[in-house]
């Protein structure tokens, strides 16, 4: 599974030095550490919070790609993404820099207060950024989909697991970790945008998710994406 280890940061986890550095002598909350060993902290600044996002030397994940592709999502005006204030590359790592949006992801006590109304913000989410014209999105399918057939194209989020929506009272506020964005098919979203409800705890609250959406459930794709997003280990002789 690509994001299994993906979690807040245990406590004592020291604040990366390109935070620091930015950060000056302002709070630092690390508020959550990606399978890879990258940071996401937010710096409370007296003008305005700012979250930034570290990714270590030698990283798989490139900081670069979502800084393009936030930009141009948020050109398009028709799904709310953090704006990116700044991009620093060094010896230390990548550090991408965006602004803070008022809202928390929908894994949060906030979120997980009510879970119909997080699971529809996760689906209303996916459902705007699907309805983007897709021959006009300059980026790839996700690498996980590549090799795949495309059957219903749509603008993807590559990485749509429940954290990685935002929610404000009670409906959907932003999409964020947006490294993935490109063209692929509809269903290697969908199938495990609702399957990181489970792993979330809000299984129960999928039917919100899918009429929030606007689609019924494709058991066979649903089937074939989400092995593809979790294959099965090789059998062992």
């Amino acid at each position: 599974m690509l994001s299994d280890l993906a979690a807040p940061p245990p406590a004592g986890t020291p604040v990366p030095a390109p935070i620091a550095r930015l950060a000056e002598h302002h709070p630092v909350e690390l508020v959550w550490r990606n399978e890879l060993g990258g940071i996401t902290a937010r710096i409370d600044r007296p003008q305005g919070a700012v979250f930034a996002k570290w990714n270590p030397p030698g990283s798989t994940e490139s900081l670069v790609d979502e800084a393009e592709r936030m930009r141009w999502l948020a050109a398009t005006g028709s799904v709310p993404v953090p704006e990116v204030l700044g991009l620093h590359r060094d010896a230390a790592g990548d550090l991408l820099v965006t602004t803070a949006i008022p809202a928390a992801s929908i894994v949060s006590a906030a979120g997980l207060h009510d879970p119909d109304a997080a699971a529809a913000a996760l689906g209303e989410g996916l459902r705007r950024l699907h309805a983007l014209d897709p021959a006009a999105c300059p980026f790839p399918a996700p690498d996980w989909t590549a090799s795949a057939p495309i059957d219903d194209a749509v603008v993807c989020h590559g990485d749509p697991c429940a954290p990685n929506t935002l929610i404000a009272g009670g409906a959907f506020a932003a999409l964020v970790d947006l490294g993935r964005v490109g063209v692929g098919d509809r269903w290697s979203d969908l199938a495990v945008a609702s399957w990181s409800l489970e792993w979330n705890g809000l299984a129960d609250a999928e039917p919100a998710f899918w009429r929030a959406y606007g689609m019924a459930p494709d058991p066979v794709r649903i089937a074939g994406w989400r092995a593809r997003w979790d294959p099965p280990a090789p059998e062992r002789s």
